[in-house]
């Protein structure tokens, strides 16, 4: 890829042509990610010497969903570099989306970037490193490339990302052994210390993934979040939510048969964490709704090339587990999503019974979730 930022041409034609330029994106996208984490990582610093973070907090649409300048800055960084290497191509942005009125589904088939600047926003208040920035690519309305940067998690921030019919990859920076971070009081930063070096791992961690539980979710790791709806009333999203949780944690019993007794319930802070985890295998089962494009499309392009699945956290209308038909994938602007880890095969076990395929595993997993789980209500116009 050169290093030039002026406008570069692209070829989505052939395979070869396609790939070519879906890894020439790849790295743009990293560059940015790595650029805009740094940013942050300096404010970060900023923001601990000065204890005076939250008075940088612009006053935001709901009261657990702060907003920095910090996001608009990101936004507006990534933003340029995106247009100056293909000043064409559409970009959805989360500040620029929430700053305007319009709240329809935007994604159409053309080349657009998805962005969300710092998924993660309350995390980042308290200093709690499950923040990401997330950096998706879209032809035919599905994420090609993403790219997921966590400039908090480890020594010097932690980045997944994909290229859909490529690969899917984690690296985690490192230092040279004679490289150690800063002293406990230092007026230095990690970011002083020298370019640390990535190594990539394919992902998944564990590959190939084993078979999902045969009694899953029992035995699953299970990632969901509150949410910004907050609301009082057993009607309410947060109540049903709640209720959802405690059926996927209970065991089953003659009383009470949808019990899930998962091995364990975790809230990120990150939608776009807890969807990137369930893409690296390490949970199971991520069960979410509320969220936007932007917050999942970059970590759905991973989990598809990890072999994971995606579909609506409520059963679309018509389905019947059993008959036949395979369940669809999950719009990206439809605000519900229940993903699943990509697992290998079932061994066959020789009493003659056929072992299940990978797709007929995630399936079977997601009709036990819905039987489990309540029936959230988001909706969006023209979905």
């Amino acid at each position: 890829m050169s290093s030039s930022n002026s406008p570069t041409s692209l070829d989505f034609g052939s395979p070869a042509a396609r790939t070519t330029s879906l890894l020439q994106i790849h790295t743009h996208a990293i560059t940015l990610a790595r650029q805009a984490g740094s940013y942050l990582r300096r404010e970060n610093n900023r923001w601990r010497r000065l204890a005076k973070q939250r008075e940088s907090v612009k006053k935001a649409e709901n009261a657990v969903d702060l907003v920095t300048e910090s996001d608009v800055e990101v936004e507006r960084m990534i933003r340029e570099g995106v247009k100056e290497r293909w000043p064409e191509h559409a970009f959805i942005g989360e500040e620029s989306y929430s700053a305007g009125e319009e709240k329809r589904f935007l994604l159409t088939d053309a080349p657009t970037w998805i962005v969300d600047p710092i998924d993660g926003s309350v995390n980042t208040i308290h200093h709690f490193p499950m923040t990401a920035i997330s950096i998706a690519f879209c032809l035919d309305s599905t994420p090609v490339v993403g790219v997921v940067f966590a400039p908090f998690l480890g020594l010097h921030g932690t980045l997944y990302s994909a290229v859909l019919g490529v690969g899917a990859w984690m690296a985690e920076a490192s230092y040279p052994a004679d490289a150690y971070p800063p002293p406990a009081g230092s007026d230095n930063t990690l970011d002083s210390t020298g370019e640390a070096e990535y190594v990539p791992i394919d992902l998944p961690i564990i590959s190939p993934p084993p078979p999902l539980p045969q009694n899953a979710p029992n035995g699953c790791l299970f990632l969901s979040e509150w949410g910004k709806d907050r609301r009082p009333g057993e009607d309410g999203n947060l109540a049903k939510k709640r209720e959802s949780f405690y059926r996927m944690a209970v065991a089953a019993s003659e009383s009470y048969p949808a019990g899930g007794k998962v091995h364990g319930i975790r809230s990120l802070g990150s939608s776009t964490m807890d969807m990137v985890y369930v893409a690296a295998g390490q949970a199971d089962i991520m069960y979410e709704a509320g969220c936007w494009e932007w917050d999942i499309a970059a970590a759905v392009c991973i989990l598809l090339q990890t072999g994971g699945i995606v579909v609506d956290s409520n059963p679309p209308a018509g389905f019947q587990q059993g008959d036949g038909r395979q369940i669809p994938r999950a719009s990206l602007g439809g605000r519900r999503f229940l993903a699943i880890r990509g697992c290998s095969d079932e061994p066959s076990d020789g009493n003659g019974q056929a072992p299940l395929s990978s797709r007929e595993q995630q399936e079977r997993l997601v009709w036990a979730v819905w039987s489990a789980t309540a029936r959230l209500n988001y909706t969006r116009p023209g979905l």
